[in-house]
């Protein structure tokens, strides 16, 4: 944690600049300081976090979507599910709410630099991922191969499907996706569970780093694959979802054997986790 803010405590005024509408019950929400301040001063990294706050309506911790090198607006992918979502969801442009953060231990992008990076993300997990996935092509060059494999559900689960529909375009990132079932019979692609697209990427283990967004039951797997092909323990990382709340490690809802997913994560390396059994 930390940031040119000066006390990342204090909520902070913001206003809604654009929503964009994703799937069913989710939105991207662009937000823009009203205090006078930058993006440039919140300081985040990829994989934080933020607390929004709603009068009236309490607060929720809400994934950054947006890197650090857009800072035109700060993005969070919202999905209705309580009280502060649900508020969230009835404004419009141009209305007000607070935040404050940036909370958590993001991805280590130091340690990703001149290295190959393989981005795993299941469902909803694509959302704290987005962070880090746009700031390596917005750093293209301080890295080497980036693939990106993607697993949902269903072909209505997409999030943020026209921009990933644009990275086949592309010839600096390998995309690779999926879905487990497909009952109309649309999809074009794999469909099956996550970890069959291993079997169409070309991986170098020892010089690629692993990062893992996803719901749970999704990580047992894909880390029995990784470390099937020989991905050093040292080269996974992984970011939770696990129910926070206060943000600051003083509330214990997130605690994962001795560590708080709020600020020992929610990033964390596989070597942290290994000997934790409900963190994966």
């Amino acid at each position: 944690m930390g940031n040119n803010f000066g006390n990342a405590y204090q909520p902070r005024p913001v206003s809604i600049i654009r929503t964009l509408p994703q799937i069913d019950e989710h939105r991207l929400f662009q937000l823009k300081l009203e205090d006078g301040s930058s993006w440039k001063d919140f300081g985040h990294q990829p994989g934080q976090f933020v607390e929004v706050s709603i009068f009236g309506k309490g607060e929720a911790p809400i994934s950054i979507s947006s890197p650090p090198t857009r800072l035109d607006a700060l993005e969070i992918c919202v999905r209705r599910a309580g009280k502060v979502t649900n508020a969230l969801f009835e404004m419009e442009k141009g209305s007000h709410l607070y935040i404050r953060g940036p909370y958590g231990r993001g991805f280590p992008v130091e340690t990703l630099k001149g290295h190959k990076v393989l981005l795993i993300a299941g469902g909803l997990g694509l959302a704290p991922l987005r962070s880090l996935l746009l700031y390596l092509l917005d750093k293209r060059d301080e890295f080497d191969e980036i693939t990106l494999m993607y697993g949902t559900n269903n072909p209505n689960n997409v999030l943020f499907k026209y921009e990933l529909l644009g990275f086949f375009d592309r010839d600096d990132i390998k995309y690779l996706y999926s879905v487990d079932r497909d009952e109309e019979g649309i999809w074009k692609q794999y469909v099956g569970v996550v970890t069959g697209l291993f079997d169409q990427a070309e991986l170098s283990p020892h010089d690629t780093y692993a990062v893992l967004c996803g719901p749970p039951i999704m990580y047992k797997f894909v880390l029995k694959r990784l470390l099937s092909l020989g991905f050093p323990k040292d080269h996974i990382y992984m970011s939770l979802e696990r129910m926070m709340k206060c943000g600051i490690g003083k509330c214990g809802h997130c605690a994962i054997g001795d560590k708080y997913c709020c600020t020992d994560g929610p990033v964390f390396p596989f070597t942290e986790l290994e000997k934790i059994k409900e963190a994966i």
